[in-house]
């Protein structure tokens, strides 16, 4: 019996009849010869249909089909240094599953709208696949990072009934008679977990209710966030440099035929290793306000800010110590300069902006509740976040990193929209 394979592992049949089960990519002929794209998935190989080899019925429909058809090709498989598999099919047999109707993507132009309109099309292009693939494993290497260092994955709950990171931003919805909100952070509920496993990580979605359209911003989004019994500041900056650094160096591992589509300067993420430059934030506005004298010493740093700032940099650069004013209620402050919270952010470089952002939690009652109530926030809504200072309080520290904007930085793409596979933006929730 013929086996089934898929088309990523074509090498290990070399000179046998092999069935592979796909979509015609794309076609061209000459003469007696049908050269037939397909993919299935995994790969794409090309195929060879030769009038002289095959049944006349078979060769004939060959030019019944149409791109994106799908197909099942029985042939032999041979080696072919041109294709960038090396590989290639001498078909002996083709069966038609469906003749597609004409494809709406075709190889002209399109804007930016209808391709996002047809985002479940778009998936099948070469450079939306590569770059879902160069996520699939950034996902893959996080576990692996967490994994090898005998983290607990603990899921975090997507309803939540108060906010993490402020109101503004928040999603209500209704839930039976009353509010509940969608979760901005699992941090709070990693708190909580990791007083009782030491060493935890959430990874799930995120939903911000932010007014922005900027390339940076989505209002769904993912998010990994480790959180460590006993760390301060200095390990938690030392757990993200080593973190990023496994997920770069692995995807250039295993990704490379995918940055290659994507014509990735790898040179740039090659450098991309621990450790990482850490500046104050005085040090930072001191490198903003030489190109930006206007900027006010004290404020939080917007997307031109951090492109200055990275800009001075071949890797990620991790700015520390922000004012406690501009920074989250449960971020410690620095009993040195209490003026400054425990806080710290990645920037990418190239322009791509934060990654990471981390710190060191108040880990005192009273401090807390007071930081609760300075924000306006209902302190009967946080009591069992408060339940973790009053038993058995540590030291502890953590961060969440963003999927889509790690994988846009690592593929050197414009735009977060197409680092997940179906955006919700401000004004888009369809498809």
């Amino acid at each position: 019996m013929t086996p089934f394979v898929r088309i990523q592992n074509i090498g290990e049949f070399i000179e046998q009849e092999v069935t592979i089960k796909g979509w015609l990519y794309n076609k061209r002929s000459s003469g007696k010869l049908r050269f037939l794209l397909v993919r299935d998935g995994s790969a794409t190989i090309q195929c060879i249909v030769s009038k002289n080899d095959i049944p006349a019925e078979v060769f004939e429909n060959c030019d019944l089909l149409t791109q994106e058809s799908s197909i099942e090709v029985t042939g032999r498989v041979s080696r072919d240094e041109r294709s960038p598999l090396g590989y290639e099919i001498q078909v002996s047999n083709l069966s038609i599953v469906q003749i597609a109707e004409e494809y709406p993507i075709s190889k002209k132009e399109h804007g930016v709208d209808f391709l996002m309109d047809n985002r479940h099309l778009w998936l099948r292009s070469s450079q939306q696949h590569a770059i879902l693939r160069i996520r699939h494993e950034v996902i893959r290497a996080a576990r692996e990072f967490f994994d090898q260092r005998d983290f607990i994955l603990v899921d975090s709950p997507i309803f939540t009934p108060n906010a993490a990171e402020g109101t503004s931003t928040l999603f209500e919805t209704d839930y039976f008679d009353g509010k509940a909100y969608l979760t901005q952070s699992g941090q709070l509920y990693g708190e909580a977990a990791a007083m009782a496993f030491g060493r935890i990580y959430c990874f799930g979605p995120t939903f911000r209710a932010e007014k922005s359209k900027t390339r940076r911003h989505l209002t769904e989004f993912w998010m990994i966030e480790p959180e460590v019994a006993y760390f301060n500041l200095q390990d938690d900056m030392q757990l993200a440099e080593e973190f990023v650094a496994h997920l770069v160096q692995s995807v250039l591992k295993n990704r490379l035929p995918e940055l290659k589509v994507l014509e990735r300067d790898i040179s740039k993420l090659e450098n991309i290793k621990a450790p990482f430059p850490k500046i104050h934030y005085r040090e930072a506005v001191a490198m903003i306000k030489k190109e930006n004298p206007a900027f006010i010493d004290g404020d939080d740093f917007g997307a031109p800010d951090e492109t200055i700032i990275s800009e001075k940099f071949d890797r990620p650069v991790i700015v520390h110590h922000y004012p406690a004013a501009v920074k989250a209620f449960y971020m410690k402050r620095d009993p040195q300069e209490p003026e400054y919270a425990l806080a710290m952010d990645m920037l990418a470089p190239e322009g791509y902006g934060e990654i990471i952002g981390g710190s060191q939690r108040e880990d005192d009652y009273e401090l807390l509740i007071g930081r609760i109530r300075d924000h306006g926030l209902p302190v009967e809504n946080f009591q069992w976040y408060l339940d973790l200072r009053r038993y058995g309080s540590v030291p502890h520290a953590g961060f969440g990193l963003g999927i889509e904007r790690t994988v846009t930085w690592i593929c050197g793409i414009k735009h977060l929209r197409e680092a997940i596979p179906f955006p919700r933006l401000m004004q888009r929730i369809y498809p």
